[in-house]
């Protein structure tokens, strides 16, 4: 059902808590894209650290660093993006 379609007066506790687990999954998912994103660029950051000389391991941290600054930028983008969404439904539905 769309959520334009939703009479606020027909919500109960369970569909208020269903919100509120909607938001915290959220939560989640952004955190796992920032953890994803940290042992990215801390991978990235040893292989430069450690194997100076070696080339192609200095490009391997280096793609690595590029990926896990793509993940963290991908990740915030999404949770504000949704957030966005979530937020405009809920007051949608509390009018």
């Amino acid at each position: 059902m769309p959520y334009s379609k939703i009479n606020p007066d027909d919500m109960i506790l369970r569909d208020h808590l269903a919100y509120d687990r909607t938001v915290l999954a959220h939560e989640r998912t952004l955190l796992s894209y920032l953890r994803t994103a940290i042992a990215l660029l801390a991978a990235g950051v040893t292989l430069v650290k450690i194997f100076p000389e070696e080339q192609a391991m200095v490009k391997l941290g280096a793609i690595l660093l590029a990926v896990g600054g793509m993940a963290a930028v991908i990740g915030i983008w999404r949770f504000v993006a949704v957030r966005k969404r979530l937020s405009v439904t809920y007051k949608k539905l509390d009018e």
